[in-house]
């Protein structure tokens, strides 16, 4: 972007001194040459300041699409956070499920052998 600048900066200077030497070389009276010099300045003012709202455009426009890229990574960032914990939750879910388990089944297991063992104990 700064080359561009550039670039068109010296265009512009060029024209100016272009422009500038070749009404100075011409063969008019003074009220005539300072009139083109008037209008030609006036003339590269206009394009000058269309270059500028041009440029603003486009830099308000890259921008933008620069805001909007950041807003869509961003978004996309805490989709994938939200679904890591949704699948952390479902995990920790299914470990504690799991794990009743065991202590019900433990606890009927030892509840059987205490019974048998009672059991036992009274017949014997």
């Amino acid at each position: 972007m700064k080359d561009q600048t550039k670039i068109i900066a010296a265009l512009l200077v060029g024209a100016a001194a272009g422009a500038a030497i070749g009404l100075l070389l011409a063969p008019e009276s003074g009220s005539e040459l300072r009139e083109d010099i008037a209008d030609y300045v006036n003339d590269l003012v206009e394009k000058t300041k269309d270059k500028a709202k041009i440029t603003g455009d486009d830099l308000k426009e890259y921008g933008n699409t620069l805001v909007d890229k950041a807003k869509s990574k961003f978004n996309g960032v805490l989709g994938n956070l939200s679904d890591y914990k949704d699948e952390a939750e479902a995990k920790f879910d299914d470990a504690k499920s799991y794990a009743s388990d065991s202590v019900d089944r433990a606890k009927s297991a030892f509840k059987g052998e205490a019974d048998d063992l009672n059991t036992s104990v009274q017949n014997a």
